[in-house]
């Protein structure tokens, strides 16, 4: 019998669930039911200057996570993009399978089958590699390098106001992280929801629930930021593999010893998957 890549997972999974994909026991959630009456932040980038730069900035310190609204993608921008996502979801899994990944050899971009997910790079121009995008639906690479474009100018913006919010010039964080989008373990997680509810956040020891609201943008601190914050951001764009990451100098003082060590982007990465202290 022919077992395709995704059902082959499944099945094995159906007699020993892979090591990698067991948490410790003191990482591993309880069935818990989010807390009632406490909300995420909401921060609608259309307000003052200074009253955005005060609210992300607690946003950070307080919680890690917030949700922007007025940020300048278009609706209807979104909607495509969740579109030709679902077009491309909907295939038929050989036409898929074209562009699977292969993890185990380096290969991460593509499509990875027993979760039904794909991934790509989509900047900058350089590291952009349009063999591993989808060729159907046609729509997709046109309304992806739309968005891309997008959510670029809203990371510049963010880190604009996350480096004022440290009391520092606009341009420190970026130009630290020489930054790219994407994952919770480097910088910035910026995520345009789908229309399925159920997200929490984890704050004082309780789950909250994440409302969705429409056109509202995700946003997650991710650990490279708590880094440079010396902890005052709390964590949760990638970095170039060879950038050095460490608290800030003007963030460090008798008072406030640093809380990191200084090392390269890659080797943090390293410590990160490897469960190695970073400290």
């Amino acid at each position: 019998m022919h077992i395709k890549r995704g059902q082959a997972t499944l099945l094995f999974i159906c007699v020993k669930l892979p090591v990698q994909f067991i948490l410790p026991a003191h990482e591993r959630p309880e069935n818990t039911v989010a807390v009632d009456g406490v909300t995420v932040p909401v921060i609608s980038l259309s307000q003052p200057h200074d009253v955005v730069v005060k609210e992300v900035a607690e946003a950070c310190q307080e919680w890690g996570f917030f949700l922007i609204t007025d940020h300048g993608i278009s609706p209807s921008l979104i909607q495509r993009l969740k579109e030709v996502g679902q077009e491309f979801f909907e295939l038929p899994q050989e036409e898929k399978e074209a562009y699977a990944n292969e993890a185990a050899s380096g290969k991460f971009e593509g499509y990875g089958g027993w979760i039904d997910y794909y991934f790509h790079v989509m900047a900058s121009a350089f590291k952009v590699n349009y063999d591993v995008w989808p060729k159907n639906p046609p729509a997709y690479r046109g309304v992806t390098e739309e968005y891309s474009k997008e959510i670029l100018r809203i990371t510049e913006n963010l880190l604009q106001l996350l480096s004022e919010g440290l009391g520092l010039e606009g341009k420190v964080l970026k130009s630290c992280l020489g930054v790219e989008p994407h994952t919770d373990m480097s910088a910035l997680t910026i995520l345009v929801p789908n229309d399925v509810p159920g997200l929490q956040v984890w704050k004082d020891d309780n789950w909250v629930a994440v409302n969705l609201l429409e056109n509202a943008i995700f946003v997650h601190v991710g650990d490279q930021i708590e880094v440079l914050s010396n902890g005052k951001y709390k964590m949760f764009i990638a970095p170039p593999h060879e950038a050095n990451i460490g608290s800030l100098s003007e963030l460090v003082n008798d008072q406030n010893q640093a809380k990191y060590s200084t090392k390269t982007y890659a080797e943090y990465r390293h410590r990160k998957l490897n469960k190695l202290p970073q400290r």
